[in-house]
């Protein structure tokens, strides 16, 4: 059937996310609503390339340990328009676990933190993607379920096509709010603003691709406050345009710390931890970060004696 030989979604998008790219850039400057920065939209077109072609290389992965899982499946599900639907929705459920753990196992998050790297948040941002995501093994683990139910390889890669196109519109400044029944179901700029913050409040929230239910369901929901404007970045930017040094710089990190490991006890922590682990607790994690904000709010709120 037709549908059997649908390509991916975002090879046939990609043209148009340069067009919406530069469509925003004019809208940005003529309305002042959002920011580009010259040498950080540079450095991420050229993440979005560099990810092309990594993907291009090393997308042999992903087909491996799809032929690993795949004799071992339970069912055979069939192509079809249904099936297509199902499987698109069971795939965001995936996402949303797996996008959840790449914030919070530093091996995931040494790939998924040059996404995050940018300090601008506008439709360039959504194309700096990383360069070695077939090295973060674990990820794979995550499609296991979706084989194993029975659905075809092709079908899942076109689905989740799909739901990358979706991310793309969400990474801007120049749109507002939609009416709250949009809003209570679906991934906004407003959800996804709030997920790219760096901001105590707004830390480890907003992991959905698609549906925001997941994270409404699973307790990672945080609404945009218009008295807590989005500051964009990581907790210790890269300072740097180089999108070489953007795609390594944590996997750099990482070597660096284990290196000092002096058990395997603090291998484990430097690799399955979340980010900002060490031994002595000395560095900050999301987790103290929203402790401090969390007191200093407390502090603030006490009446002067």
């Amino acid at each position: 059937m037709w549908w059997q030989h649908l390509i991916n979604p975002t090879v046939v998008a990609t043209p148009l996310f340069i067009l919406l790219v530069i469509a925003e850039m004019l809208f940005v400057r003529l309305s002042g609503r959002g920011a580009f920065e010259a040498r950080d939209t540079a450095a991420s077109l050229l993440m979005g390339l560099g990810s092309v072609v990594a993907g291009g290389l090393l997308g042999f992965g992903t087909v491996w340990f799809n032929h690993l899982v795949a004799p071992h499946r339970l069912f055979s599900v069939t192509w079809s328009v249904p099936a297509l639907v199902l499987c698109f929705v069971l795939d965001d459920l995936r996402y949303y676990w797996w996008h959840r753990a790449a914030h919070r196992v530093r091996w995931l998050w040494a790939d998924h933190v040059n996404h995050h790297s940018s300090q601008h948040y506008n439709l360039a941002t959504a194309l700096r993607q990383p360069w070695f995501g077939a090295f973060a093994l674990p990820g794979y683990l995550f499609i296991v379920p979706m084989v194993v139910v029975g659905f075809p390889l092709p079908m899942i890669g076109f689905a989740h096509g799909a739901n990358l196109v979706y991310q793309f519109w969400v990474h801007t400044e120049s749109i507002g709010r939609f009416p709250h029944w949009f809003e209570a179901v679906m991934n906004t700029p407003s959800h996804h603003r709030v997920h790219h913050a760096t901001n105590p409040r707004y830390l480890d929230s907003n992991y959905a691709g698609v549906f925001i239910v997941w994270d409404r369901m699973f307790g990672t929901f945080v609404s945009e406050r218009d008295d807590d404007r989005p500051r964009y970045g990581i907790v210790k930017n890269v300072g740097t345009f180089n999108p070489l040094k953007v795609a390594l710089h944590e996997w750099v990190g990482i070597a660096k710390d284990l290196a000092t490991s002096r058990s395997l006890k603090e291998v484990g922590g430097y690799l399955f931890a979340p980010p900002g682990w060490s031994p002595d607790g000395s560095r900050d994690t999301s987790e103290s970060l929203r402790a401090q904000w969390y007191l200093a709010q407390r502090a603030a709120e006490q009446p002067a004696e």
